[in-house]
């Protein structure tokens, strides 16, 4: 199943002040979509967007106000012709055990993680129903497998926001809108600024579970791919998805088994940041 998307028209990237968002970006622009840069850091999506020049924008958009996700779709479509693509990639992280968070960290987090990809996707949608064409990508993560210890809350979003592409792609189908696509990528531990400032915090240990630290341009090379290709599910690394989805049909096992993998992975936080990846490399 290809993208009916031949990289002409319009793309919204939310979260594209840095990190991940930025690297998409620049894939997308240089494959010839008019590409609309969003963040609540509107001076660094605009200078961003100079700086490609060519059919980018930037503006500001707070993804928990699906009114304001409603403008960006409208303006993309007049000012590009058609809005192709919508990648809902704006996210946060907080750690910690469920019951630590203030009630103000849990709105917010719900807000832009989960809240922010339906905006996202249901401004999108909108849209693209009238043309019966275009794709959705949601930005989510491994935690919307598997919940990794210190990250509750967090992996609570990403379950929500994977469960609601899915379950949108299946109304498209039962609206018969086969070519309207939403793919979730699902990535491990990515180092970004998300994760620069949560590099010593042992309750993000999860994060530095898997294989290895990715990097923002691995990441959105393969997000590249399902633009090309669109698949309703891509974990990255590829193998880790069968692993976890099995791991968390077993809730029993993972209660027996996380103190011994969190302990794992704050070995591997602690190496990784002693090694030239930490901070300050």
């Amino acid at each position: 199943m290809r993208s009916n998307v031949n990289g002409h028209g319009g793309a919204v990237v939310t979260g594209a002040a840095g990190g991940l968002g930025q690297a998409i970006v620049r894939r997308l622009h240089n494959a010839g979509f008019a590409v609309h840069l969003t963040d609540v850091d509107e001076p660094a999506v605009r200078a961003f967007a100079e700086r490609l020049g060519g059919s980018a924008w930037g503006s500001s958009l707070d993804v928990g106000d699906p009114e304001a996700c409603r403008a960006v779709a409208r303006d993309t479509a007049q000012r590009a012709g058609s809005l192709a693509l919508w990648v809902n990639n704006a996210g946060i992280l907080r750690t910690g055990p469920s019951w630590g968070h203030s009630d103000e960290e849990r709105r917010l987090l719900l807000s832009v993680n989960l809240e922010g990809t339906i905006n996202g996707t249901v401004a999108a949608v909108d849209e693209m129903r009238s043309a019966r064409r275009g794709h959705v990508l949601n930005v989510v993560s491994l935690s919307g497998i598997v919940v990794g210890g210190g990250q509750a809350l967090y992996a609570a979003s990403k379950h929500g926001a994977l469960a609601f592409g899915i379950g949108t792609a299946l109304d498209l189908r039962l609206e018969g809108l086969r070519d309207i696509h939403i793919s979730s990528l699902c990535p491990h531990g990515i180092w970004t600024p998300m994760l620069h400032e949560l590099a010593a915090d042992p309750s993000a240990a999860a994060s530095w579970a898997g294989t290895k630290m990715l990097q923002p341009d691995e990441v959105a090379d393969v997000a590249m791919e399902l633009v090309r290709r669109p698949r309703p599910f891509r974990a990255v690394p590829r193998s880790q998805g069968p692993l976890l989805r099995l791991y968390a049909a077993m809730p029993r096992l993972m209660l027996a088994t996380i103190p011994t993998l969190m302990k794992a992975a704050r070995r591997t936080q602690r190496a990784f940041l002693e090694s030239d990846g930490g901070p300050g490399a």
